[in-house]
């Protein structure tokens, strides 16, 4: 998102926010934005679409880390909700099963680049991708590998991992 932009002030507005959920009047988008929504965002719920290309208003809330939940045109409002990824952690014999989500959810709970995260176990960032992809799945040593590296950045989630939720916020599964 460019500052400059029409709707860098609605990313703006967004990145501050703190709350998981928010509503906006159009009446406060405007306001925010200095200027009118376009007819087309009045009318027709589509303009709200959560699509990263095409739609340089998306941008502004998606960056921001957000999408749109409910839009009501006769209320003319809007809510947007925070992005929540979650991973299911699975484990064999009491060890995690390095599959794509969680070697995904290990490197999201370091706070790391794949490159990064490539670097601090010592493989190609291509190879992170192909992992978290499900192109393929590490081998047996790099597997250990992954539970060192879990256990020393202290990863030890119970069925689920949701970045940026300790575990013992998350709901656990019966």
């Amino acid at each position: 998102m460019k500052p400059g932009s029409k709707y860098y002030p609605l990313y703006q507005r967004l990145s501050q926010i703190e709350d998981t959920t928010v509503t906006f009047t159009f009446d406060e988008l405007e306001a925010c934005l200095d200027g009118k929504l376009p007819n087309m965002a009045c009318r027709n719920s589509t303009w709200w679409a959560n699509r990263s290309r095409g739609g340089h208003q998306a941008k502004a809330w998606i960056n921001a880390g957000y999408h749109t939940d409910k839009v009501d045109l006769a209320q003319r409002r809007v809510t947007f909700k925070k992005f929540q990824a979650e991973y299911k952690i699975q484990r064999v014999d009491g060890e995690i099963k390095w599959d794509q989500g969680a070697i995904r959810a290990l490197r999201l709970h370091m706070s790391l680049s794949q490159a990064q995260f490539a670097e601090a176990i010592g493989v190609r960032r291509q190879t992170i991708s192909e992992w978290e992809n499900g192109v393929y799945s590490p081998d047996r040593s790099t597997m250990k590998h992954l539970g060192l590296v879990a256990e020393k950045a202290a990863f030890n989630p119970a069925d689920f991992y949701r970045p940026g939720v300790s575990s013992a916020e998350f709901p656990q599964s019966k």
